[in-house]
C-alpha cells in the first residue's frame, strides 16, 4: 500500500515507535525508517510530512548518524523532536554545545511565540526533556519559539515548513503532547485522519487477491494467538479454502490449549485448520538441554521440519503450495535487522524464520503495518471473538523459555497446573485485560516446607505479571495482595510438587518480560 503517510526517521531514541503509535492513534498512517535512509526511500514512502525523531548521539561527533541533510530541502512539513531540533540547527547553520546544564525528567516550558504548531496549548507547558545537548545559535531564518529556563526548546522557520522541539510530545509526561502533535498533522500537514480499521481491511484483502491471484494454495502457522489468527481470517476473505491453517503442537502449550485452540479457530472462525500433536518429537529433542537459546533454537528448527513436512502434505492434496502467511507485526519490521540505523536491537524477532528452500513459498503479511493495539482493532471489525483478541501475548517458544533448566514433561506439567491458576485468578479479579502479561514461571530451585506437620523440598514458581503498551518496555504490575495471596495458596494447595510461590518486581528495562 501506497498510503500518504508521517515518515518517522529514527536517530535511535528509545521513543521512536512511540512516536509511530501517537500518529496512528489519530487515524494517520505513519512509517518509521532508519535515518540512514535515502531520499528517494523516503520520497517512496510518500510523506505529507516528516518528523525527525531523538536519539542519544551528538550531531558535531565524527560518529553521528550518517543522515542525508538534503531531506531538510525537500519542501515537506518537518518536526524536529530533541536531537532532531539539534539535527536541524547543525545542518542549516546554527550551533550546537553540550549544555552546561543537563535536562532529564519532568521542566516547564514556556511558549513565546504563536505558531501553527501551538495553537490551542497553555503558554506553559509540562513537559518531558531528555538531553544533554543545545542549540547555542540558531540557524539564519529560525526564530526561538519556546524556552525553558536554561535552554531553547522550541523553534521554527515556517518558510521553509520547518519546526522543531527540545522536549518529547510523544510521551505521556508531556500533559499537551498529543495536541502539539495533532498541530502538526492537521494545521500543518493538513492530512486526513482516514486511517481506519474499515480502510485496512479493504484495502489489503484487495491487495491480497491482486498478490495471489486466483490460483495457488496459502497456508498459515497458527499459534491460537492474536496476530497469526487475525492475519489468518484476512487472508481467508480473500482466498478462502484456498488457505490452509496449521496449528502444531510443540509439548509446551498451556493446558488443553491445543483443544481450545481447535474448538476457536475451526468453531468461531470457520478455518480450514489441520493440527499436528508433535509433543514427542519436541521433547525428545529437549531433554537435557538447559541453554535457553539452544531451548528457543531447537525449537524452532523442529517447528519448520514438521510445517515443511505439513507443507509438503498439504501440497500433495491441493496441488501446489504458493505462499505462506505470517503474522509479522511493524515492531517486528522496525527492530529486524532489514532495518539498518542507530537503534540498537534487544533480541531477535521472527515467525517461520530459515524455511528449507526446497519451500519456496513466497511471503503473504497482512499486518506488517500494524502494531498490537491496531491488530485487535482490526479483529474487531473482522467480528472475531474477544477471547481471541483479548488473549495476552504467548512466546514462540511457549512455556520452554518459562521453565528454567530442563524441559521435562513432567516440569511442563508442573507449569502448566501453576500457569492456569494464575491465569484463571487474575480473570476473576477482573484484571486479565488491563495487564499486557501475566504468567507463571518454574524455577530451577527447590526449598524446604512444611505441609501437614511433614517437612516437603520441592519446586519454586515465580509469578509475572506487567504492563506495557507494545512490550517495548514494561513495568511489574502491582497486583493486589489479595490476589497474589489466592494465587499462591491455590499453588502451593493444588499443585503437588511446587512448595513456594515469590513474585517478580522488576521491569523492562532493566529486566526482560519473559526470563529466558
Amino acid at each position: 500500500m501506497n498510503n500518504p503517510s508521517i515518515v518517522i526517521l529514527d536517530f535511535g531514541s528509545q521513543y521512536t515507535q512511540l512516536i509511530a503509535r501517537r500518529i496512528r492513534e489519530q487515524n494517520v498512517y505513519s512509517v518509521v525508517l532508519p535515518c540512514t535512509a535515502s531520499l528517494q526511500q523516503i520520497e517512496q514512502a510518500n510523506p505529507v510530512g516528516i518528523i525527525l525523531s531523538g536519539g542519544p548521539s551528538s550531531v558535531y561527533d565524527t560518529d553521528a548518524p550518517p543522515t542525508d541533510a538534503r531531506l531538510l530541502a525537500l519542501g515537506k512539513p518537518i518536526l524536529g523532536i530533541c536531537y532532531g531540533l539539534q539535527f536541524i540547527t547543525h545542518h542549516l547553520g546554527g550551533k550546537v554545545r553540550s549544555a552546561a546544564r543537563r535536562e532529564y525528567g519532568h521542566a516547564e516550558v514556556e511558549i513565546i511565540a504563536q505558531t501553527p504548531l501551538f495553537e490551542g496549548l497553555a503558554q506553559r507547558q509540562h513537559v518531558w526533556m531528555s538531553h544533554g545537548d543545545e542549540a547555542l545559535e540558531l540557524p539564519p531564518g529560525f526564530s526561538l519559539t519556546a524556552k525553558t529556563s536554561n535552554a531553547v526548546a522550541g523553534i521554527m522557520d515556517e518558510a521553509r515548513r520547518i519546526w522543531a522541539v527540545q522536549f518529547h510530545p510523544e510521551v505521556h509526561h508531556t500533559r499537551q503532547g498529543t495536541e502539539l502533535l495533532r498541530n502538526f498533522l492537521f494545521r500543518i500537514c493538513k492530512v486526513a485522519p482516514d486511517w481506519t480499521p474499515e480502510h485496512f481491511i479493504q484495502t489489503t484483502v484487495e491487495q491480497i487477491r491482486q498478490q495471489v491471484g486466483d490460483k495457488g494454495h496459502a497456508i498459515c502457522a497458527l499459534s491460537g494467538g492474536v496476530d497469526s489468527s487475525v492475519a489468518a481470517v484476512l487472508v481467508h476473505r480473500a482466498m478462502g479454502d484456498r488457505l490452509t491453517c496449521v496449528f502444531v503442537d510443540n509439548g509446551v502449550l498451556r493446558k488443553n490449549e491445543f483443544q481450545k485452540v481447535q474448538d476457536n479457530l475451526r468453531g468461531k472462525l470457520k478455518l480450514n485448520l489441520v493440527a499436528v500433536d508433535a509433543r514427542e518429537r519436541f521433547l525428545s529433542l529437549l531433554a537435557g538441554i538447559t541453554d535457553p537459546e539452544t531451548k528457543r533454537k531447537i525449537i524452532g528448527r523442529e517447528f519448520i521440519a514438521v510445517f515443511d513436512d505439513e507443507a509438503h502434505r498439504i501440497a500433495k492434496l491441493s496441488g501446489s503450495v504458493d505462499w505462506l502467511v505470517q503474522g509479522t507485526l511493524y515492531p517486528d519490521v522496525i527492530e529486524s535487522s532489514s532495518v539498518k540505523g542507530p537503534s540498537q536491537t534487544i533480541k531477535s524477532h521472527h515467525n517461520v524464520g530459515g524455511l528449507p528452500e526446497t519451500m519456496k513459498l513466497k511471503l503473504i503479511e497482512p499486518l506488517r503495518d500494524l502494531f498490537k493495539d491496531e491488530v485487535r482493532r482490526i479483529g474487531r471489525d473482522l467480528g472475531m471473538p474477544e477471547d481471541i483478541l483479548q488473549r495476552q501475548p504467548f512466546p514462540g517458544p511457549g512455556l520452554a523459555v518459562r521453565i528454567l533448566g530442563e524441559v521435562t514433561p513432567e516440569r511442563v506439567a508442573l507449569l502448566q497446573s501453576a500457569d492456569e491458576i494464575v491465569v484463571e485468578e487474575i480473570k476473576a479479579a477482573g484484571l486479565y485485560q488491563q495487564i499486557w502479561q501475566s504468567f507463571a514461571v518454574l524455577l530451577p530451585v527447590q526449598s524446604v516446607g512444611v505441609m501437614g506437620d511433614q517437612r516437603t523440598y520441592a519446586a519454586t514458581c515465580a509469578i509475572r505479571a506487567v504492563h506495557s503498551e507494545d512490550g517495548m518496555t514494561a513495568d511489574w504490575v502491582p497486583l493486589p495482595y489479595e490476589v497474589l495471596k489466592k494465587i499462591s495458596s491455590r499453588i502451593v494447595n493444588e499443585v503437588r510438587g511446587i512448595n513456594r510461590v515469590v513474585y517478580d518486581i522488576t521491569s523492562k528495562p532493566p529486566g526482560t518480560i519473559e526470563w529466558e
